[in-house]
Parts: C-alpha cells; sequence; structure tokens
C-alpha cells in the first residue's frame, strides 16, 4: 500500500483500470465485455473488505441469479491476487456477480487477473460502483471519505477523477457529520439522501429523523421543521449566540475534510476570530500537522 503521506493522482491511469469495467450496463449481463482471461473456482474467490457497497438487494441478488442460471456470466469478474491467500483471489470488481452465481450454484466463473496495488482496487471498486448508481448516499460519502484518509486524495482530485463536482462530494461527506442513527436509516432505506441533508440544520437531529420516520414527512416538511425549530431556539447549544449559516456550514466542511471537529467562533460584524481544531488522538494531531506543512509547501 501506498503510504499515506504520498499525495498522488487516483490510480494509475484509471481509465486503463477502467476498460476492464463497462460503464453502461444497469445489469451486469450485457455482452459487451472484453474476453475473460480465465475461468476461476468460485470456492477459491473472496470478497474485497475494502468494497464501499455494505448493501445488496435481495430482490436484484435473485434477478441476477436467475439470468446467469440461465444464461451464464457474460461480463467477466475483474481479480487480483489475495494478498491474504496465496492460492486465492479477491474481487476487485463484480462481487453481485460472484454472490449472483454462488446462488446459481456455479462452480467457475470467468475472470480478469489484474496486478493492482490496495490503493487501485479501492479506487476501482468505488468507481464501478458509482458508474453503477450501485452505492447509496452514505456508502458513497464513506467511500471517498475512505480515500481521502488512506490515501490522502483531496476532494478537488476526487471531483476531476470521478467527473463529479467538488459540491457534490462535499455535501455527501457533510451527511457523515450526522448521527450513526440517521445515517443507518439513510442506509436501509427509510430516509433519503434529502431527507438526510435536511437534518444536517436541525438543532436535534435524532429527534426530527424519529418523527420524519414515524410520518412520513417529505423532504420540505423536514426543511420546514428544522428551520422552525431553529427559528424559536435562537440560543446556540453552547450557550453563545446563534451562528450565521454559512460559519456552522464551514465549520461541517472543516469538519468532513479533516475527520474532527471544528468550532470557529467569529466575531460580529468583524474579521477576526478563532479556528479550533479538537483532535482525540496523537495520530490526528500529527495529521493536521502533516496537513498544515503540505499546505505551506504549496501541496495541497
Amino acid at each position: 500500500m501506498a503510504p499515506k503521506s504520498e499525495r498522488r493522482g487516483l490510480g494509475r491511469g484509471l481509465s486503463a483500470l477502467m476498460a476492464d469495467v463497462d460503464s453502461k450496463p444497469a445489469n451486469d449481463t450485457m455482452p459487451t465485455a472484453r474476453k475473460p482471461e480465465v475461468v476461476i473456482d468460485i470456492a477459491l474467490i473472496s470478497a474485497n473488505p475494502d468494497q464501499p457497497r455494505r448493501t445488496f438487494s435481495e430482490e436484484a441478488l435473485k434477478e441476477l441469479s436467475d439470468s446467469i442460471a440461465a444464461k451464464g456470466i457474460i461480463q467477466p469478474l475483474i481479480l487480483r491476487k489475495n494478498p491474504r491467500d496465496p492460492n486465492g483471489y479477491e474481487i476487485v470488481a463484480g462481487e453481485r456477480r460472484w454472490r449472483a452465481a454462488q446462488r446459481a450454484q456455479l462452480h467457475e466463473v470467468p475472470a480478469v487477473v489484474r496486478e493492482l496495488d490496495d490503493v487501485e482496487v479501492l479506487e476501482l471498486a468505488l468507481i464501478e460502483n458509482i458508474q453503477r448508481d450501485d452505492l447509496n448516499a452514505i456508502e458513497e460519502a464513506r467511500a471517498f471519505r475512505q480515500l481521502m484518509d488512506r490515501f490522502g486524495h483531496t476532494q478537488e482530485k476526487l471531483a476531476e477523477a470521478l467527473g463529479k463536482s467538488r459540491s457534490h462530494i462535499a455535501n455527501l461527506l457533510r451527511l457523515l457529520n450526522l448521527p450513526e442513527g440517521i445515517l443507518e436509516m439513510v442506509v436501509d432505506g427509510r430516509l433519503s439522501a434529502g431527507h438526510a441533508r435536511a437534518l444536517l440544520t436541525a438543532d436535534d437531529p435524532d429527534a426530527l429523523a424519529a418523527l420524519a420516520v414515524k410520518k412520513g414527512l417529505s423532504v420540505r416538511e423536514v426543511e420546514r421543521l428544522a428551520k422552525t425549530t431553529k427559528a424559536t431556539n435562537p440560543i446556540a447549544p453552547s450557550g453563545g449566540p446563534k451562528k450565521d449559516a454559512d460559519t456552522a456550514l464551514l465549520e461541517k466542511d472543516l469538519k468532513a475534510a479533516l475527520g474532527m471537529t471544528v468550532t470557529i467562533d467569529h466575531t460580529p460584524g468583524g474579521e477576526t476570530g478563532a479556528l479550533k481544531i479538537k483532535y482525540k488522538s496523537l495520530e490526528q494531531l500529527d495529521e493536521i500537522c502533516r496537513r498544515l506543512s503540505a499546505v505551506e509547501g504549496g501541496k495541497l
């Protein structure tokens, strides 16, 4: 794995890597993929532990399994040698096909085997899922965060490489500031990403989320309730004056970028203030120092 301190572009030419991954199909059996190099015993294949997608639709898996049972797997899996098992393989792209093939009781699957490092595996798995719109908002945000924390990618570099706007990436990362219970509501479909964005400005997001689920509130209704509770609570939780929306959003952006608690105390009507970053470990303190040094050296 590349050291975290190394700043690098996204992968070694992701356009070349992605030549093995069809970016068009909504299902996994389109006959446009490249010819597989090998056929691999399905028992030798393991899932990627860093796979960005954590949930798989049972209905979609059944449909794909039925299709594979009838027609076989047309689009090969992309594998690499398993770094934890010299006799096995690890999935880079195609976990859904692998799961469906097991249900269809296939013993072998077509595959393309590539020599890829950990960075390229994570990047390729992320991009394959994003291209097929398979990740929910929280899974996508967590994948972005993983790329940034583990491999030092910036929001700008991710936006450029993935064909996404920086605001899209920033807005998804901001969702990770919500309580874990709300994130799980988005993952399991009880709340939409739009609901989650509206909850970001709520004084008590947990209570409002529970109400939204119980009463089936729309995103607009949640937005209205979040603003209403703000208006009736002019004192911030810290006991100080209520912060303006721009300052609050900037705090959330910095928290999403650093993965640490950030507080901005801006002098009302002035141009001075204080920026506080709360770290939970010496490793996080080292990370702050590294990023500040990178900014000073013009590398960030």
